[in-house]
C-alpha cells in the first residue's frame, strides 16, 4: 500500500490539527489486540476523576486514584474492582502511562511543585477549570492567558490536553453503556501522541473526540463558552470553526 501524503499548509496551527487527526485516525483504525490496557494515573478522584476512573478500569485499563483522602480513593478501589488500585499522588504520577489531573485550579501550582519530574513527558489529561469565586487571583490569570497555556505553564514538562472541561459530570459514568449517537467531547492539544490517547480514553469513556485545535484553544474549553454542554460532534466542529 502506498503511503498517504500530506500536503503542506502555510497555517502552522492547520497544519498541526492535520496531522493530528491523521494520527488518531491511525489510532482507531487498530484493531483492539494491538491496543494494549494502559495504566492510568488519577490524580484528584472526585466527581469526576472516580467517574472517569470507574469507567476506564470497566474498559480494561488499570487505574490508581489519587487525592487528599486515601482512604476514601482504597474504598473507591474496592468498589471497582480489579483494575483499581489507590496511592498518594506521587505514586500515581508514577504509575501512570496516562494521567488524568481533575482538581481545583488552584491546586495546580503546587501540585507541579510536589510532581516535579515525574510529569516529565507524560501524557497528562487536564480538566481543571479556573473559577475566580472558589480559585482567587490564579483563576483570572488563567483565564487572561488561556487555561490550555496556563496549566502547561503550572505542569511544566507535560503533554497536556485539555478534555472533560466542557460537560458536567453528572452522565459521565453512564455515558459508555448509553444507547445512540455519541455525544462529542472537545479536546484541545499540541502534542500528537498525547491527543490520540486521549481520544482512546474518551471513546472508552463514552464520547466522541473532537479536537478543536491546539492549547491555544483551550481557553475555549470551560463552562459558560459556546464549546460547554452536550454537542454532537458536527456541531462542536461548527462551532469550533467560528472561535479563534
Amino acid at each position: 500500500m502506498k503511503p498517504v501524503t500530506m500536503k503542506t499548509t502555510a497555517n502552522p496551527q492547520r497544519r498541526r490539527i492535520l496531522i493530528t487527526t491523521a494520527a488518531i485516525g491511525t489510532l482507531a483504525a487498530l484493531p483492539a489486540r494491538a491496543q494494549t490496557p494502559l495504566n492510568i494515573g488519577i490524580i484528584g478522584s472526585g466527581r469526576v476523576g472516580g467517574e472517569l476512573g470507574t469507567s476506564w478500569a470497566r474498559a480494561g485499563h488499570t487505574v490508581m486514584f489519587s487525592s487528599l483522602d486515601i482512604d476514601q480513593d482504597r474504598k473507591l478501589a474496592a468498589s471497582v474492582g480489579a483494575n483499581a488500585r489507590a496511592g498518594t499522588t506521587r505514586e500515581a504520577a508514577a504509575f501512570g502511562e496516562v494521567l488524568l489531573v481533575s482538581v481545583p485550579y488552584g491546586a495546580l501550582p503546587q501540585l507541579g511543585k510536589d510532581l516535579g519530574a515525574l510529569l516529565k513527558g507524560k501524557r497528562v489529561i487536564d480538566t481543571c477549570n479556573p473559577f475566580p469565586n472558589r480559585d482567587g487571583e490564579i483563576a483570572n490569570w488563567a483565564r487572561e492567558k488561556g487555561a490550555g497555556f496556563a496549566s502547561a505553564e503550572l505542569l511544566p514538562g507535560a503533554r497536556i490536553v485539555r478534555a472533560f472541561n466542557a460537560i458536567g459530570f453528572a452522565k459521565m459514568g453512564a455515558a459508555a453503556q448509553a444507547a445512540g449517537p455519541r455525544i462529542g467531547m472537545p479536546i484541545a492539544g499540541d502534542d500528537a501522541d498525547a491527543i490520540a490517547v486521549t481520544s482512546r480514553l474518551v471513546r472508552d469513556a463514552g464520547y466522541e473526540p473532537v479536537l478543536v485545535g491546539g492549547l491555544a484553544m483551550g481557553r475555549h474549553l470551560m463552562p459558560g463558552t459556546p464549546l460547554a454542554g452536550e454537542h454532537t460532534p458536527e456541531q462542536l466542529r461548527k462551532i469550533a470553526a467560528t472561535l479563534s
